[in-house]
C-alpha cells in the first residue's frame, strides 16, 4: 500500500462551497462583507406598524437566505460584522429607528441580538441535513423560532407588558409575510442544490 495518504474529497456543505469549493481566506473576508451589506440594503425596505413599535422589514429574509446559503460561519460572522456595523452609528438598520448602540436597547434590539444566532442555526442545519424540501423548511423555521423568540421576549422585557401584549405586537402582525419568507428560503435552496446539480451533470468533461 502506498505511504500516500487518500484523499476523500467530501461533497460541498452549502450552495457557496459548491460555487466556490477553494475559496481563500481574502475571498471569505470579502464575502463576509458584503454579505453584511446585503442585510443593510435589506433592512431599507421598510414598513411601520401603527400598532407595533416593530416595523415590517426585510430584514429577517436576509438572514434567512444567508444562513441557507453562506453556512453557518460565515452567515453569522456577517450577521456580528452587521450589528457592528450599526452599533458604531453606520445606517445599516431599519430607517426611522434608534441610531447606533441605542437601537440594541430599543424595542427591535432582541430582534437584531438574534440575528447571529439564527444565522448560525440554520446554516449549521442546513450543513447537517439532507437536501430536501422538508429538511430545508425544519431549518428555516427554526431560525424563525430564535429571532421571534429573542424578539418577543426583549419586547415584553422593554415594555413592560405581559405576554399577550407583546406576541400581539411582535409576532402575530408578521406572521403571513415571514410564512411567506419561509416558504421562498425552503423552496428555492432544494431547488438550486438541484439546478447546480443538474448543470454540473450536463457540463462536458475536460
Amino acid at each position: 500500500m502506498s505511504a500516500t495518504a487518500i484523499h476523500v474529497s467530501r461533497p460541498p456543505a452549502v450552495l457557496f462551497d459548491a460555487l466556490l469549493p477553494r475559496a481563500s481566506a481574502r475571498q471569505n473576508l470579502l464575502l463576509v462583507l458584503a454579505a453584511s451589506f446585503f442585510v443593510a440594503l435589506c433592512a431599507q425596505v421598510a414598513l411601520p406598524l401603527p400598532f407595533s413599535p416593530v416595523p415590517v422589514t426585510g430584514q429577517t429574509f436576509a438572514v434567512l437566505l444567508l444562513g441557507a446559503t453562506l453556512g453557518a460561519r460565515r452567515s453569522a460572522a456577517a450577521l456580528l460584522l452587521y450589528l457592528a456595523e450599526g452599533a458604531v452609528g453606520l445606517p445599516v438598520f431599519a430607517p426611522g429607528g434608534l441610531p447606533g448602540m441605542a437601537c440594541f436597547l430599543g424595542p427591535t434590539g432582541g430582534y437584531l441580538l438574534a440575528f447571529p444566532l439564527a444565522a448560525f442555526v440554520l446554516g449549521l442545519l442546513v450543513e447537517k441535513l439532507p437536501r430536501r424540501w422538508w429538511a430545508a423548511l425544519g431549518a428555516v423555521v427554526a431560525a424563525e423560532m430564535v429571532i421571534f423568540g429573542f424578539g418577543v421576549a426583549w419586547l415584553q422585557l422593554f415594555a413592560g407588558a405581559g405576554w399577550s401584549a407583546a406576541v400581539n405586537a411582535g409576532l402575530l402582525p408578521f406572521l403571513p409575510g415571514e410564512l411567506l419568507k419561509v416558504a421562498l428560503v425552503a423552496a428555492s435552496l432544494p431547488a438550486s442544490w438541484w439546478a447546480l446539480e443538474r448543470s454540473t451533470r450536463s457540463a462536458p468533461q475536460s
